[in-house]
């Protein structure tokens, strides 16, 4: 007989707002489970005193170090005994998802089954800010066996703890034609062959890889990894005048000028007369007809998206695509939220040779934060301590003019040795081609 559900006053305001609320999905699944009732009335009393009830401890599975988040609950009673006894633990399984999140059906509704017959709660989040797939709620005595099931399904552990974390790539070119590399080739890649910091945690904080097709970084690589990779070109944008022509005649001249031309962050985007247009190998055009062209100056686009996006098929990413790669953004960190740093400004990701140079770059990263952070310290806060010149010399990564995070605000400066420097950045350019 299943346990009889607990008054939650407070949770139910959550159901009152005009958005779906989680405690529905809670009283939902406590309607066959005694886990789910306790797991509502523990959040009841957080609720009610503002105080969280979980602790830590250690909880795992044969092999592995990490994976799993151990939750114990300090909620007792007098004579110590948990006063929401099946929901006394509350561990989180952490498993590694297809790159570019991609399921059938059945493969989803098997998931859902296995989680519910190894003892689980029933929750599960798709995904976590790493992208992991989080299975939340489990005994610990029922851990390896809910493990055991979902390994044999070909699911593998992710990441937790002060370890490599599990990774999280775009649906890239699957589905988008925006994509400017294999993204799941990249995550795999990456992730396959640096695992054992993945499944034996030794690092000295957590550390995330985030692939991401384009500019539009639709999995929030360069704010939330410590190592992006983010799909660009070096080409000028290709134009489909029969659709650009298309979205004009549509919208007309005042979403034109509106929603593309006045939202260029650099003005690179202008209309000219069409007899005053002079051809460029710099500049994309489309003809509007009524003696108008819409011209895109490549050399001041800044890969923003904003016209891609806005005239889909009719402006498109160049084709000498490649990557750029960024690294020591999060959210939020000791110094403030950052967003990574410009380390390589653009290289090929095409031939298994530019694979293993992906790789090899976040090998030599790891190992570098490995020997240098400090306990509990991000990338981005190790570089902002150490200097990125520092960082970079590490690396033996040469100092490139593209490597900009703001514009200069102050106008006074050295120039000394620019002559000196610009020899250097020409010799470097010629031996890297």
């Amino acid at each position: 007989m299943a346990k009889q559900m607990i008054d939650t006053p407070n949770l139910d305001e959550l159901e009152k707002g005009p958005w779906p609320s989680f405690v529905t999905g809670l009283k939902r699944l406590a309607k066959d489970n005694d886990m789910m009732v306790d797991l509502m009335g523990q959040l009841e009393t957080s609720y009610k005193t503002k105080f969280g009830y979980w602790k830590g401890g250690t909880v795992g599975v044969f092999g592995y170090g990490g994976g799993v988040i151990p939750r114990f609950t300090e909620l007792k009673d007098e004579n110590h005994q948990p006063l929401f006894p099946e929901a006394a633990e509350f561990h989180t399984l952490r498993i590694q998802p297809p790159a570019g999140m991609h399921y059938t059906s059945d493969l989803l509704r098997k998931m859902c089954d296995t989680w519910s017959a190894t003892g689980g709660s029933g929750l599960i989040a798709f995904h976590g800010q790493s992208g992991d797939i989080m299975f939340q709620g489990i005994k610990t005595a029922d851990v390896q066996r809910a493990f055991d099931e979902f390994n044999e399904m070909g699911f593998d552990l992710g990441g937790a703890g002060p370890a490599l974390r599990t990774s999280m790539s775009c649906v890239g070119a699957a589905r988008c034609e925006m994509s400017c590399f294999d993204e799941a080739k990249a995550l795999r890649t990456v992730i396959n062959n640096n695992l054992d910091d993945m499944h034996r945690p030794s690092l000295p904080y957590k550390f995330k890889f985030k692939f991401s097709g384009c500019p539009n970084d639709c999995v929030n690589a360069i704010q939330r990894s410590d190592m992006a990779t983010i799909g660009t070109w070096r080409d000028n944008i290709r134009v489909n005048e029969e659709q650009v022509q298309a979205y004009y005649k549509a919208h007309g001249m005042n979403d034109l000028v509106n929603d593309v031309i006045s939202k260029c962050p650099t003005k690179a985007i202008t209309l000219v007369a069409s007899d005053k247009f002079a051809p460029s190998e710099t500049v994309s055009a489309a003809n509007l007809g009524d003696g108008n062209t819409l011209c895109i100056d490549n050399k001041n686009c800044v890969r923003c998206m904003h016209c891609l996006n806005v005239i889909p098929g009719g402006l498109r990413p160049g084709v000498d695509k490649g990557v750029s790669i960024l690294v020591g953004g999060k959210g939020v960190l000791k110094i403030g939220a950052t967003m990574g740093t410009v380390v390589i400004p653009f290289m090929k990701l095409e031939s298994e040779e530019d694979f293993e140079k992906l790789n090899d770059l976040a090998r030599n990263i790891i190992d570098f934060f490995a020997e240098n952070a400090l306990e509990h310290e991000r990338t981005g806060e190790m570089i902002e301590r150490i200097g990125l010149t520092n960082f970079l010399e590490g690396l033996d990564i040469p100092v490139d003019p593209n490597m900009i995070s703001a514009p200069r605000s102050n106008p006074y400066f050295r120039s000394d040795d620019w002559d000196e420097q610009v020899e250097k950045w020409n010799e470097y350019k010629q031996t890297a081609a």
